[in-house]
């Protein structure tokens, strides 16, 4: 597979994009799902909850804190993360733009 050629296009598509990668996995959905449920979390508490080896949960819980919607705090030896409220509005936003867009569009000329 070629490189992607993210330079064709905007800041905010390329922005999106990744937002939308990142949240394209079932795992990803799972842990925010859970997070959004409890409203705190420890990563031992997903392993519980998702049936998923330690190892793969924090392997997600990076991509999504990488990209900054979910963000943790070191407790002890335990780690907490929850839902990043700023990021998390952002997302919601940004993905209610791109879908508000057809609202706009003749429904009656489409194929």
């Amino acid at each position: 597979m070629g490189v992607s050629r993210t330079d064709l296009f905007t800041k905010e598509q390329n922005g999106l994009a990744q937002m939308a990668k990142v949240l394209a996995h079932p795992a990803r959905i799972a842990i925010l799902q859970h997070l959004i449920k409890t409203n705190a979390c420890i990563n031992g508490d997903l392993v519980q909850e998702l049936g998923l080896a330690q190892a793969t949960i924090s392997q997600h819980l990076r991509e999504l804190k990488e990209i900054g919607i979910v963000q943790g705090t070191i407790e002890g030896v335990s780690m907490s993360y929850c839902i990043a409220p700023e990021k998390w509005n952002e997302f919601k936003r940004l993905f209610n733009e791109l879908f508000d867009q057809l609202e706009t569009v003749d429904k009656k000329n489409c194929c």
